[in-house]
């Protein structure tokens, strides 16, 4: 017996299901594991993005899972196989499996190796590994291991302790790359930045105050606020031993173009960024430049997009570890239901960016 959805019912979620059927009529990819729908003529259920002729509005009722379609009477499509994984999920979960091989490996894996554990060829692994990360394999795992390397750098009585501990077998091997991986040498990252140059200078924006601080590898800060001193306080607690110095007149035109990127967020920044995080912050960051100018993203969405669906909650604190302001958007995140909360920098400042976004 197939059952119907109250008149109460259809009108608390008439707007989420005209977006739903907006999908349906467009067979939006995107939306293909978001939801479900059963057709009450057939008595049939289908993903959005099923190929079968498109059903009446009046006979179609929305689903967010599987499990509800099938508890209501109806049976899966044989065509759009909608009680098996959609590729996008069955692709998530085999990069989150890549991932753990990954990081539980002491030795990076190489592609073939990853591959061949994960049931893929090389070429079609590389290339889902990377729709779904925004990185190569090989970019991950020396994003993860460099989180290792902070780490034990942190914990080691000496820097050959630390280089050994986070899994080389060479001190050359890892000075060819600690300064790609670390933004500086080794010595210097144990010594909380000594002997690294960073100027800044604080400026104001329509948000308040803004901070833009640069490394010799590109923009590493921008910050928002109300007090400037705050800022700087900040700036210094990131790097409480480095070189901190005011910006000259050139640097002045620098700070102008971030605030240009601040007033008018569709701009971009054609700026090298110095982005410095775990692995895991670094696959949502990437993420979250994938964002289109104004669009925005649920918590979960980025999950999924990332092929780890149950780090909702890692996101958020990723999004909130975020220290370049709208370079990288994090604004674009909120909440399933659409509620702006959440930022760093203020609520006001998101929603105000958001805003502007909108308006072009």
């Amino acid at each position: 017996m197939i059952t119907t959805m109250t008149r109460i019912e259809r009108q608390a979620s008439a707007p989420e299901n005209d977006a739903r059927w907006a999908a349906l009529l467009s067979r939006n990819p995107e939306a293909a594991a978001d939801f479900y729908y059963g057709v009450r003529t057939t008595g049939v259920y289908c993903r959005p993005t099923c190929p079968s002729r498109r059903p009446r509005r009046d006979n179609v009722e929305f689903f967010a899972t599987r499990d509800a379609a099938e508890q209501a009477g109806f049976r899966p499509c044989k065509r759009c196989t909608p009680e098996q994984a959609a590729p996008a999920e069955r692709h998530a979960a085999l990069v989150a499996e890549a991932c753990r091989l990954i990081e539980a490996s002491e030795q990076a894996p190489d592609l073939k190796t990853l591959a061949r554990k994960i049931g893929l060829s090389a070429y079609h692994f590389h290339r889902v590994f990377k729709a779904v990360t925004g990185l190569t394999p090989k970019a991950y795992a020396i994003a993860h291991r460099a989180r290792r390397v902070r780490n034990e750098l942190g914990r080691s009585k000496t820097v050959t302790d630390a280089i050994y501990d986070s899994g080389y077998n060479s001190n050359g091997r890892f000075y060819e790359s600690s300064a790609d991986m670390l933004g500086m040498t080794p010595g210097a990252w144990r010594a909380g930045g000594v002997e690294t140059n960073i100027r800044f200078a604080v400026g104001e924006c329509s948000l308040g105050s803004i901070l833009v601080a640069k490394s010799e590898r590109g923009v590493c800060a921008i910050l928002l606020g109300d007090d400037p001193e705050a800022l700087a306080r900040d700036l210094q607690d990131q790097f409480p031993n480095a070189n901190l110095a005011g910006g000259d007149a050139q640097f002045e035109q620098l700070v102008a173009k971030v605030v240009g990127l601040v007033e008018a967020p569709g701009v971009g920044l054609d700026l090298p960024l110095d982005v410095r995080g775990t692995a895991f912050q670094q696959r949502v960051w990437q993420a979250l430049k994938g964002i289109p100018v104004g669009v925005t993203a649920s918590y979960a969405e980025i999950a999924k997009r990332i092929g780890s669906p149950g780090a909702a909650r890692a996101v958020a604190q990723a999004c909130a570890s975020n220290r370049l302001a709208v370079a990288i958007p994090c604004h674009r995140v909120v909440r399933n239901d659409g509620a702006i909360s959440g930022y760093r920098w203020g609520v006001e400042r998101k929603r105000e960016l958001l805003e502007r976004e909108k308006a072009g």
